[in-house]
């Protein structure tokens, strides 16, 4: 019975293995303006002590540019048109903060509330003795919260 098995088992592997490979699928051509874009406009700096910048731009209207003076933190943009005509661009900082866009079509963060904002200034005024505790981190805090209230 078990080398029965093994006599099937190494039969299916065969046959399947034998078979001819599926056809590769081909592009559509319908596949839009975006599917034939192309570079257009490329251009990049490296340095040895980790400093760089590029920039790049396509033939579909995407544009692209970055730079950093450390090759940690960053900042750039970049544009790009919606397939319904819109133009969108980013402009942005990536640093020990994350990444933080900026547009025109990006949700803004609502004003922060009085009470929030009078808590932290208190905890600013009284730090916990935890040295997990940034005072940084909480001045940094504060500043964005204030700068939602206009």
């Amino acid at each position: 019975m078990y080398k029965q098995s093994i006599v099937v088992l190494s039969c299916a592997l065969a046959l399947a293995f034998a078979a001819p490979p599926a056809p590769l699928a081909k592009r559509s051509p319908a596949g839009g303006p975006d599917a034939e874009a192309t570079v257009v406009a490329q251009d990049q700096i490296i340095n040895e002590g980790g400093s760089y910048a590029y920039n790049y731009e396509t033939s579909n209207g995407i544009r692209a540019r970055q730079t950093s003076d450390n090759g940690v933190t960053a900042n750039g943009e970049y544009s790009f048109q919606a397939p319904d005509g819109t133009s969108y661009s980013i402009v942005y900082v990536a640093d020990e903060n994350g990444f933080q866009p900026q547009g025109a079509h990006l949700p803004t963060e609502p004003p922060a509330p009085e009470h929030v904002i009078k808590l932290l200034e208190d905890l600013r005024a009284n730090p916990p003795s935890d040295p997990e505790f940034s005072l940084a981190s909480l001045e940094a805090t504060l500043a964005r919260l204030r700068a939602t209230q206009g």
